[in-house]
């Protein structure tokens, strides 16, 4: 933020907005329970009697599944998303992430232009495209790939996610947590 910059300093708000709003999202009773719930699912669904793939999975399918519901509501919120990040300076980013950490973020870039490419968002509307995104994830996390039976669970879970939508997304006053009061401010 004491960067002569102003990209860099909108970068760094626009990071510890980031950081304060998956901050408050996470500590929502909403979100506990719809992970909890979707982790239990999730081991009905796989089998999993240990280990860290429900647990895993419960927490970003709630995820998924609210963009999932935002998306289905109005398509061109996400149209707009990926618009505004194809005129995202993906290089410059890289370059403001790099000066921040003291570690090379060069890859970002790639990244940034890949993720708007491949406009997956899309796919979190339909239960089979969603479990293909999911596996992807399952095989660069070194887990299991979720078998066909999984796909089952998806409508009773957005149905559910659904339901809890605005608990999930209301975030707390700003004077109630000191990373969004700063940015307030």
């Amino acid at each position: 933020l004491d960067s002569d910059d102003p990209a860099t300093i909108a970068i760094a708000r626009g990071v510890m907005r980031h950081h304060a709003d998956d901050g408050w999202f996470h500590e929502t009773t909403a979100f506990c329970e719809m992970s909890l719930e979707a982790a239990r699912r999730v081991r009905h669904a796989t089998g999993d009697v240990d280990g860290m793939r429900p647990s895993f999975l419960g927490h970003i399918l709630v995820e998924l599944l609210i963009d999932a519901s935002l998306i289905a509501e109005d398509r061109a919120g996400v149209d707009a998303y990926y618009a505004a990040l194809r005129a995202v300076d993906a290089p410059r980013v890289a370059q403001s992430i790099s000066q921040m950490t003291g570690a090379d973020a060069s890859p970002l870039a790639s990244i940034i232009e890949r993720f708007t490419a491949m406009r997956f968002l899309y796919d979190y509307v339909e239960d089979e495209l969603l479990t293909y995104r999911l596996n992807q994830v399952m095989r660069r996390v070194r887990l299991p790939e979720l078998p066909q039976r999984f796909v089952a669970i998806l409508p009773a879970a957005r149905a559910l996610v659904t339901a809890h939508r605005d608990e999930l997304l209301t975030a707390p006053a700003a004077e109630d947590r000191p990373l969004l009061a700063a940015l307030a401010s």
